[in-house]
């Protein structure tokens, strides 16, 4: 049995993967600032009969996070399977994205990803063994208006997706991260009416215009879609999968 830290597991994708992890005899570490964070690590275990965790680290802060990853290594005894999934998105032209806004973005969407992946990387090592999922974005590979900081964590997270992928690769440690396009979470239903706003348009329009728009499948990607993907590049049997980006994204980088 394999263990998991799963960042922003508590809620939309990251809750997804978690689900599906401890469906397939995963125990795990999940991480959110939900006020019920707790409770839904206690229906994980019930649910699927494993060991599950909370954390509530703030991810903005390296001291939280390196305390977080102690907690795995203490109650689950390792961390096999990393997935940097949390995110905050904020939507905006760039003449008027607030600064704060866009520290806080860069701290979550991408700095966190170093630091929890520098935290888990020495037992790694000393395993012969590690996976290191990046939950990205179509965004990592593609830029849309108003999004200055996210796309800018994205495509950094798709850079230190490729040098852990590197460094990584005498030790049997992989490194990929999936790339989603829109997945209908509670951070997109954010966006929709923050963008409703940016375009000044309705939310109607928003999925139909500028979301969905770039999707020639027009479907919101399913989770479980994600889900299946990190599975996959978890199992021992993907070390030669390393380095890439994996888009499941409708289409979108097809264009």
């Amino acid at each position: 049995m394999k263990n998991a830290l799963i960042t922003g597991g508590t809620s939309g994708i990251g809750l997804g993967i978690a689900g599906h992890f401890a469906a397939n005899g995963y125990n795990l570490l999940v991480n959110g600032l939900e006020r019920n964070g707790a409770d839904i690590a206690k229906e994980l275990a019930a649910e699927y009969k494993v060991k599950v965790v909370f954390s509530s680290a703030n991810l903005m802060h390296p001291e939280q996070i390196r305390e977080m990853v102690q907690q795995a290594e203490q109650e689950l005894g390792q961390v096999d399977v990393l997935v940097n999934n949390a995110g905050i998105q904020y939507v905006a032209p760039v003449d008027e994205f607030p600064e704060d806004k866009w520290d806080a973005i860069l701290a979550v969407n991408l700095s966190s990803s170093f630091h929890t992946s520098k935290a888990v990387w020495k037992g790694m090592k000393e395993r012969k063994f590690g996976r290191i999922i990046n939950i990205a974005s179509a965004h990592a590979l593609r830029a849309s208006e108003f999004k200055a900081a996210y796309v800018a964590a994205k495509h950094g997270i798709a850079g230190l997706t490729k040098v852990l992928a590197l460094e990584g690769a005498p030790y049997n440690i992989t490194c990929n991260a999936i790339c989603p396009g829109y997945v209908r979470t509670p951070l997109v239903e954010a966006q929709i009416s923050d963008q409703a706003k940016a375009h000044q348009m309705s939310e109607a329009d928003v999925i139909e215009k500028v979301m969905l728009k770039k999707q020639p499948v027009k479907q919101f990607v399913d989770v479980c879609a994600i889900a299946q993907m990190a599975l996959l590049l978890a199992s021992p049997m993907s070390s030669q999968l390393t380095g890439t980006m994996m888009p499941i994204d409708g289409g979108w980088s097809a264009q």
